[in-house]
């Protein structure tokens, strides 16, 4: 069942996204060389509690094997659903922070890649085609449209520019739940799939990595990492379908003003 949501509902979902972005904010001051990724899960598990809203990701899954952070953080060769740790970040290290919360009954749920120190230029050349190509998948969501529109859209910037398109996990629809119908695939056909109607709501979240698109999970059964061990570049942004052009309830901003690095500087939205 796909939901439809009301204008009221859309800003309920907005509050809870500029919850999310801002929650990056607060860990982009951290992101630093040395810096160990528990720490990181900390400062945002105490800002989003402040906020009276509720980590979305502590405590999700199953009974026997719940997630055990507020942040899935994933470094390198991770693709998603990595834990914090006692794992210190290093010069070079790229690191995908995805982060979800919980406030007044609606979710909000985006994710980042962030650059510790300075990387070089290979993997920032993966960094700008995966947020480009995140971009290019939301002018794809307006009403009319269909889900494979926006997975094609991806896909094909992606590997146009030789980048490996995660198969095995999709972005999907977001609102009273974490996850809800439809899900967003960031791989398909123009034309295939279901309908976009005005009013629904998507978290689209390409997962590209530099080399191929196969993945496996570890032994703790959440950690996604990359068949052969090339790094992994993950954005992720909620969106509302609309009329002509979408709308992005989450922004980046705030981690950029922080970071003062501008991956997708090259790209204009809209």
């Amino acid at each position: 069942m796909i939901y439809l949501k009301s204008e009221n509902e859309i800003e309920l979902m907005r509050a809870s996204a500029q919850l999310v972005s801002r929650t990056h904010a607060e860990i982009a001051r951290h992101v630093k060389p040395g810096v160990e990724t528990g720490k990181l899960d900390q400062i945002a598990e105490d800002y989003i509690k402040k906020e009276n809203a509720r980590p979305a990701f502590k405590g999700y899954g199953h009974r026997n094997n719940r997630f055990p952070a507020t942040l899935c953080m994933s470094v390198n060769e991770q693709v998603v659903h990595g834990f914090p740790g006692e794992y210190k970040l290093q010069e070079g290290d790229i690191v995908s922070i995805d982060c979800g919360v919980e406030k007044d009954g609606y979710f909000g749920d985006s994710a980042y890649t962030y650059v510790v120190g300075e990387c070089d230029d290979e993997t920032m050349a993966l960094l700008k085609t995966t947020m480009e190509s995140l971009y290019l998948g939301i002018d794809q969501a307006i009403h009319g449209n269909k889900i494979g529109d926006i997975s094609h859209a991806i896909q094909n910037h992606c590997e146009s520019n030789g980048y490996g398109v995660v198969r095995d996990l999709v972005g999907h629809g977001l609102g009273r739940a974490l996850h809800e119908e439809p899900s967003v695939p960031n791989f398909g056909k123009p034309g295939r799939g279901k309908r976009l109607r005005s009013g629904m709501t998507l978290a689209i979240e390409p997962m590209i990595n530099m080399g191929t698109w196969k993945v496996k999970t570890l032994k703790d059964g959440w950690t996604i990492v990359t068949a052969d061990g090339s790094n992994s570049a993950h954005y992720e942004h909620d969106v509302v379908v609309r009329e002509g052009k979408a709308e992005i309830l989450s922004t980046f901003e705030y981690i950029e003003e922080i970071t003062k690095i501008h991956i997708d500087q090259n790209l204009k939205y809209g």
